[in-house]
């Protein structure tokens, strides 16, 4: 029979382990609750697209959250990419993503061990993309990748205020729409 010490410490782990899991993001927001597709699936998940206010950007022990007010004070790059999807051209203005990251630390000119960064961009019905750092960086990649807060010069409401668009790419799989957490983290 335990004696009331090992009760009372296994009631204290008990709740903390209800506390930290209160304390993740919901299931809308968690990729890895979300059920695996095949490769080559680039539809975003079944849940209802919930228009979010907030975008969360984290790169280790730094972050930042923007509203869309915020983001909109930032300067701001124009891009113009073709959308497969809408089989049109369209015009998305925002802030590269690497100017939102080198507050947070993350260089802007990458070298050696900096290319073990990658960086995760999660919608809020769970779609998730990886970019790498140097894919990011225009000190080695020409494309451009921004988070987007307008299309064709109005404000992006339909799939939430924040959109990550890249230039450069034959598809649009890897834009992500209603964008709410980007993170920077180390390939293991």
């Amino acid at each position: 029979m335990p004696n009331r010490t090992q009760t009372v410490a296994q009631k204290i782990a008990i709740l903390a382990i209800f506390a930290a899991a209160a304390a993740l993001p919901s299931q809308s927001q968690t990729p890895s609750a979300q059920p695996m597709q095949e490769m080559g699936s680039m539809q975003h998940h079944s849940h209802p697209l919930i228009p979010a206010n907030l975008l969360k950007i984290t790169a280790g022990a730094q972050s930042a959250t923007f509203t869309p007010q915020q983001l909109a004070a930032l300067p701001h790059t124009a891009i113009t990419v073709y959308n497969g999807h809408a089989k049109v051209n369209q015009t998305y203005s925002g802030v590269p993503l690497i100017d939102l990251l080198t507050p947070l630390g993350v260089t802007g000119t990458p070298r050696g061990k900096d290319f073990r960064f990658y960086i995760e961009a999660i919608g809020s019905d769970g779609y998730m993309v990886t970019y790498s750092i140097g894919e990011i960086t225009p000190f080695i990649h020409d494309g451009t990748v921004i988070v987007a807060d307008t299309l064709d010069g109005k404000p992006i409401t339909e799939s939430g205020p924040f959109q990550l668009v890249a230039t450069g790419e034959k598809h649009p799989a890897r834009w992500v729409r209603n964008l709410v957490a980007i993170r920077v983290l180390p390939a293991e």
